[in-house]
């Protein structure tokens, strides 16, 4: 498989900006574990402003790497989950994580 293509250019880099954003890892790690609503994943990252998060679930609902279900009841209701998408880029998001702590430790030695 080429790294480029004339029509969508670097697949790499296009890759790695679905998940660019401070908080799109941790978002997604969060959404690995199990289906949140938004209230859940504020709680779950506390740091992250109502504004930001809404963003960059909203890039990456658009990118296909989370699903958003509404349920149409009052008050209302959002339900995010990882998508079948999400799902292949999880192993490599665990990769990326045990590589930053192998970097870590050999930095201690």
């Amino acid at each position: 498989m080429p790294y480029f293509d004339e029509i969508d250019g670097c697949t790499v880099e296009n890759i790695l900006k679905m998940i660019s954003g401070k908080w799109k890892p941790s978002i997604l790690y969060e959404l690995f574990q199990r289906t949140m609503r938004f209230g859940q994943l504020q709680k779950a990252l506390p740091t992250v402003s109502r504004q930001v998060l809404t963003t960059q679930l909203r890039e990456l609902e658009r990118d296909g790497l989370i699903n958003r279900k509404v349920y149409t009841v009052m008050p209302p209701k959002v339900e995010y989950t990882i998508s079948k998408l999400g799902k292949e880029i999880e192993p490599i998001l665990t990769k990326v994580a045990r590589l930053h702590d192998e970097m870590k430790w050999n930095e201690k030695k």
